[in-house]
């Protein structure tokens, strides 16, 4: 017998060229998104806590981080410095609540140095913490 239909082989071929320009467009949109997030954000190991209170009031951050590094709105400020950088935020406006940062491998006297300032100026201070697993 003979055979009058030619024998053609179908391959299937994924066009791939313009994967790579999806994959740049999708990276450098979570790059983007990433920074708007926390965009200032300095890095502290919160302590744990098993309550969780969100405050809606204006906040000054204060964050401390394990080198005893001192950040005031993200503004680096030396430890003799602070109360009067704090004086200067809170003149801004006095009802707002200044929200602690500090990294959890500090020490007790550390934290007790920070406070001992909010309570000179007369401030309300509040420790924020991480909720535990």
């Amino acid at each position: 017998m003979i055979e009058l239909r030619k024998k053609k082989d179908f391959t299937a071929e994924v066009f791939t060229s313009s994967m790579n320009d999806i994959m740049f467009f999708l990276m450098l949109f979570f790059i983007i998104i990433s920074t708007l997030l926390n965009p200032s954000m300095i890095k502290v190991s919160l302590p744990n806590s098993k309550s969780s209170q969100s405050i809606q009031k204006k906040e000054i951050n204060l964050s401390m981080t394990k080198e005893k590094k001192y950040f005031v709105n993200n503004m680096q400020v030396p430890f003799d410095a602070l109360e009067s950088q704090l004086k200067k935020e809170l003149t801004k406006s006095p009802d707002v609540i200044i929200m602690l940062r500090c990294d959890n491998s500090l020490s007790i006297q550390d934290l007790v140095n920070v406070l001992s300032i909010g309570n000179k100026l007369n401030t309300k201070m509040i420790i924020a913490t991480a909720k535990s697993r």
